[in-house]
């Protein structure tokens, strides 16, 4: 899973259409550490005049009925953030240190630092297309 950090830096660049099965974080200090993943059953999605809403479903832990969806940070998944790549991926490798996303840039190829997770990888070769420095 992409890391909350990486997250939030890509949050200012992307602009995202919730569906089911994708996942997100409240920045709220009270619950920041929990992941909810949208579906129709617990956590579900509802779009009313142009604007997305969630709506928590059966939610014991919190007092928590709905949140709008611009208060949320998205945690992509690693086959959505390589979509995101297009045309300029050009390679996941995986190396001793981690994994390295390989993007075409402007005058070379650029590699992204080695990576735990391959998500965080993909999410940095993202920001590096979007021209946030490391």
């Amino acid at each position: 899973m992409i890391s909350r950090d990486l997250a939030q830096r890509l949050s200012t660049h992307l602009t995202w259409e919730p569906a089911n099965a994708d996942q997100f974080f409240i920045p709220r200090p009270e619950i920041a550490d929990s992941v909810f993943t949208i579906s129709d059953m617990v956590v579900e999605l509802v779009v009313k005049d142009g604007q997305s809403r969630f709506h928590f479903n059966g939610t014991v832990e919190w007092a928590l009925d709905s949140v709008e969806s611009s208060e949320v940070v998205w945690l992509p998944r690693e086959s959505q953030l390589r979509t995101l790549l297009e045309e300029v991926f050009l390679s996941l490798d995986r190396s001793p240190d981690g994994y390295v996303v390989t993007v075409s840039g402007p005058r070379r190829a650029y590699h992204t630092p080695p990576e735990r997770e391959a998500s965080d990888a993909y999410a940095r070769a993202l920001l590096y297309t979007f021209g946030e420095p490391d």
